[in-house]
């Protein structure tokens, strides 16, 4: 009986050194919850990339005739067309629809790209940071307290205000307030790893400085900033909804689930679903985000995973 539990333990701990990907396929099955939010997410990204091809409308533009039609209606469009509206339509008759698959792409774009450029950046810095220290990590991390010390939202009004909203600008402005967070958590692992035996291997055989910084001490901390990442992303696209809404971000008429809240709280008594699908999305995507990112620190955690590895 002994001989059959220390092979199981064996076994066991072998399965929680390496992980391949069937184990995290079958990890993500096992946890129903988690597996709906994957697919939620996968299934907003797959419509948001190919909005223009499931839905026939345009996002754009408007019909009189359609105005405030309620989920479900069939109204008459452009030369007396029956037109079917699933959501219904918004205050010029646009199909909503189709303003939120396309809505979707502004949100993901601004979540994805400037989590990509914030994160490479920020961690980098934080690397360089905890690696070398000195005149390198003061001035790193003065800039990571003054960042700090100021709401990124408030910054990032600020800036917005004086240079205008839109897409590109949004991407800019947030991924230069929100590096702040991957640096302090790259230059915080680099310390404890910095006078770690593999690092010391690596000096002894003649590794130079940035290859032991990013093909050793990079990799070992992939799992907080993947994790880092998919709340960062949840983060920022509620950020982008909430300076939409403001009027800071996208500019009517190009379709933004946070600009669609705000014009549609206007007709809040007569016309909820103006308001209460575009918010309905925006909830479940950051709830789903959420929860994925609860699973992946669950998942790539040495001493949590083996409950879904057994």
């Amino acid at each position: 009986m002994t001989a059959e539990t220390d092979t199981a333990t064996e076994v066991v701990e072998e399965r929680q050194a390496r992980v391949t990907s069937r184990d995290l396929l079958v990890a993500l099955a096992r946890d129903p919850v988690v597996l709906l939010a994957v697919v939620f997410l996968v299934t907003l990204v797959f419509a948001a990339t190919f909005a223009g091809w499931i839905t026939p409308y345009d996002p754009l533009t408007p019909n009189i005739f359609a105005g405030r039609a309620p989920p479900l209606s069939t109204v008459s469009g452009l030369g007396g067309v029956e037109q079917f509206h699933l959501l219904g339509t918004d205050a010029l008759g646009r199909d909503m629809l189709t303003r939120l698959l396309f809505g979707a792409r502004a949100s993901l774009a601004v979540g994805f790209v400037a989590v990509a450029v914030s994160g490479i950046a920020g961690t980098t810095l934080g690397l360089l940071a905890g690696f070398y220290g000195g005149r390198v990590e003061t001035v790193i991390m003065r800039a990571v307290d003054a960042f700090m010390a100021v709401p990124s939202l408030l910054i990032a009004l600020f800036v917005l205000f004086l240079i205008g909203g839109g897409l590109i600008n949004m991407v800019l402005i947030l991924a230069f307030v929100r590096w702040v967070v991957y640096a302090r958590l790259a230059r915080g692992i680099t310390l404890s790893y910095r006078q770690s035996s593999f690092v010391e291997a690596a000096r002894s055989i003649g590794a130079s400085d940035m290859r032991i910084i990013f093909r050793h001490i990079l990799p070992n901390m992939m799992s907080p900033l993947l994790v880092l990442a998919t709340l960062e992303i949840a983060l920022l696209i509620l950020a982008e909804a909430g300076l939409s809404f403001l009027g800071f971000g996208l500019q009517p008429p190009e379709p933004s689930w946070g600009l669609m809240i705000a014009r549609g709280r206007e007709y809040l008594r007569e016309a909820w679903w103006m308001i209460t699908f575009p918010g309905l999305a925006i909830f479940l995507t950051t709830l789903s985000l959420n929860l994925l990112a609860n699973w992946l620190r669950t998942i790539t955690d040495p001493v949590q995973r083996w409950r879904w590895l057994i």
